[in-house]
């Protein structure tokens, strides 16, 4: 009984507690003192409590325009955004802060969160990569400024990064035009790959794919047609040979190499 009785107590305490909590808040959000606004936004902010924090930052803007306390509240209001995971509004801010206070010892800081905000908001490669390539240019415009940066090396693996998400993308619409059996578009997707990622280390593979793209794209012409897709099939063929001579994908290359150069040599003599 006495324990239950104990219980009650610490839940009336607790609700009280948290009710005059949230009224104090509200007042404060009320309160026309500019300064205790500010003081109590930076309480918020270093108890990590971002959302109110927040808030009251966004209050202050347009009243501490231009006075010496301004650039500090909008660093804190672009990051109290980053902490609350809404990239699209730290991206903003971060990019204004820039902009406002080019000259402010957090310029350069600011001026990567932006780009990492883009990266953050930069979705998985099967969907549409506008933000993967804002993010990247975004990235090599932040090294081009900033050249002995201590954020360099995370800025080069982050464009490096999205490169592959990209690669990614393309290698699959590739795959995909296989799959269906859309051979000619697939040929031509899998050399779009090589073209864009020249650098990839999956060349050989791509190239592999444009050898049997190519080939099952021939087999499926019209007769009339054939010859010159077969052609192709060996000119690719010969190009991987040349450009991969160690690839582990040439003998299977090779097979269809020699396939249709057979099936060239019987309509040759027909």
């Amino acid at each position: 009984m006495r324990a239950l009785r104990s219980f009650r107590l610490f839940t009336v305490s607790l609700l009280t507690l948290i009710m005059a909590s949230c009224g104090s808040y509200e007042k404060i959000k009320k309160s026309s003192d500019v300064n205790l606004k500010l003081t109590k936004a930076n309480e918020y902010y270093d108890k990590k409590q971002f959302i109110k924090a927040n808030e009251l930052y966004q209050s202050l803007l347009p009243v501490l325009r231009g006075t010496k306390n301004y650039e500090a509240l909008f660093y804190r209001y672009a990051w109290s955004f980053w902490y609350m995971k809404d990239y699209p509004s730290a991206s903003l801010f971060f990019k204004n802060f820039t902009e406002f206070f080019p000259n402010s010892k957090d310029a350069e800081e600011c001026e990567y969160m932006h780009a990492l905000c883009l990266v953050k908001m930069a979705p998985k490669s099967n969907l549409d990569q506008t933000n993967t390539l804002k993010a990247m240019e975004a990235m090599q415009s932040f090294i081009n400024t900033h050249p002995g940066s201590k954020h360099l090396a995370e800025s080069n693996q982050h464009i490096v990064d999205g490169r592959n998400k990209l690669e990614e993308k393309f290698k699959d619409a590739a795959k995909l035009y296989f799959n269906i059996g859309q051979y000619k578009a697939a040929s031509i997707a899998y050399q779009d790959v090589i073209n864009q990622f020249p650098e990839s280390q999956s060349s050989d593979f791509y190239q592999y794919m444009v050898v049997r793209s190519l080939y099952q794209y021939a087999q499926i012409s019209i007769t009339e047609k054939q010859a010159e897709r077969y052609v192709n099939t060996i000119d690719a063929y010969n190009q991987m040979k040349e450009l991969f001579p160690q690839s582990k994908f040439l003998k299977d290359a090779l097979q269809y190499q020699e396939r249709a150069d057979e099936n060239l040599k019987k309509i040759n003599k027909s």
